[in-house]
Parts: C-alpha cells; structure tokens; sequence
C-alpha cells in the first residue's frame, strides 16, 4: 500500500514539474514576442525659423541735477517737453509714449558723516518709454540721440535700463507649419534607422512637442528672432524583415 501510493506520488510529482517546464518554455516563447514587438525607436525633429520682431519697447532716460527744488523740477519738465518733441519728429505718436515718474535724490540727505559735498544737491532722472510696432523708426531715432545731448540732455544709453526689447508677437500663426516639418524631420530619421537596421518602421507609439523658444539671432541684431521647437518621437519597428531572411 505504501508503495504504492509512493509510485502515485512521483508519478504526480513528475507530471507537475514537465508542466512547469512546459509553462515556463511558452512564458518565455512570449516574452520574446512582447520584446520584439516592442521594439521601438525614439528620434528628434527639429523646425526653426528667422522672423524680424514686430514690437519695441524703448526705454528712454534722461539725468539732471541741481540745488534748488523747484527749478530742477521746471528742468525736468522742460527737457520731457524736448525729448517728447523729438520722438514726435521721428514718427511716434502720442499714444506711442508713455512718461515715467521722475525720480529725485537729494545727495545732501545721503551723505552719512562724508566731508565730501557733491556740487549739486538733487539730481532727478525720469523714463520715457516708446511702446511701437515701428522697429525701423526706432532704429533710426536711436542714432540721432545725439541732437538730444546737443540740447543738453543727458541720455542715459549704455545702462542695462535703457536697452530697447524686441518682441515677437506672431507665433501662433507658425506653431501649425513648424510642428509638421518637426514631426517630418523625425520621420526622415527614425525611416533611415529603420532602413539601416533592416526594420520596418511602424506606427507612433509616443510623441512629445518641446517647448518653442524665441532668442535673439546674435548680439548685434535683436529685433531678429530666432524661433525654434523640437519634436521628439518614439515609433514601432517590426522585425519582420529579419525574421524573414
């Protein structure tokens, strides 16, 4: 009886462990299958583009100084008069500028215990900034900010404040066209890979759109922009070419 229930017992023992065996062989058959038919490749597309700004915002800020109040005051106001006139004579309309509060300081209250007197008192300097969409004429009234200093205004110009910013408004009209010739860049080279490594190039499984930037050209032109975005893709390959051969 012992016996014999011994024999049943490893004959069921031997039936369980080919069927383990044999489960085991057709878990890995599909595991390899899974992993070939996830074969995928990622790949980059890129678009860029060169396009002029279409908006300037220049500010412009003028320095005076003086020991009495109320004529640095008059000062102040006599000068906006003649840098307002100037950019009216170079194309500005009045709803193109915009005056700034002037700002004053009195060096006598700054002065902490110094034996040292500056020769005027007050100095005050005011911003008056050209919001336009007239990037020539900007350009042009730039260079002749020398008749200012002949007036006797002093332009501050080479402050980081008084730099003009070029803005680009139109990239909603490029995003459609820039983003198909992204995608089509990538689908070039993930068909090349393709080709190369003997695949067949499949369906998009992923895509992602990067973020569009827009930067200057270079240093010396900044009302040209460059726009750029890249398009990173991941595509199916079927390795039906190499199974076949």
């Amino acid at each position: 009886m012992e016996k014999r229930n011994w024999l049943e017992a490893t004959i069921f023992g031997g039936l369980v462990a080919l069927g383990l065996a044999a489960l085991g062989y057709l878990l890995g058959g599909s595991l390899i299958q899974f992993k070939e038919y996830e074969r995928t490749v990622n790949v980059k597309g890129l678009a860029e583009r060169e396009v002029p700004a279409d908006i300037a915002i220049w500010p412009i800020r003028f320095i005076t100084a003086g020991n009495s109040l109320s004529e640095l005051a008059d000062d102040v106001d006599a000068k906006t008069t003649q840098v307002v006139s100037f950019l009216q004579n170079n194309g500005f309309s009045e709803d193109e500028v915009t005056l700034g509060a002037p700002s004053i300081i009195d060096k006598q209250a700054q002065q902490y215990g110094g034996n040292d007197k500056a020769p005027f008192r007050y100095s005050a300097n005011r911003v008056i900034t050209v919001y336009t969409g007239k990037i020539e004429s900007v350009k042009q009234a730039q260079n002749e900010l020398t008749a200012l200093g002949k007036e006797g205004i002093a332009i501050m110009a080479d402050d980081y404040a008084s730099k003009v910013q070029y803005i680009f408004n139109g990239l909603s009209e490029l995003k459609p066209a820039m983003v198909e010739e992204a995608t089509q860049k990538a689908r070039v080279v993930a068909q090349k890979f393709a080709d190369d490594s003997g695949s067949t190039l499949g369906r998009i499984k992923t895509a992602r759109q990067g973020q569009f930037s827009i930067t200057e050209r270079d240093s010396n032109t900044p009302e040209i922009k460059k726009v750029r975005v890249v398009s990173t893709i991941e595509y199916y390959l079927s390795a039906s070419e190499l199974s076949s051969a």
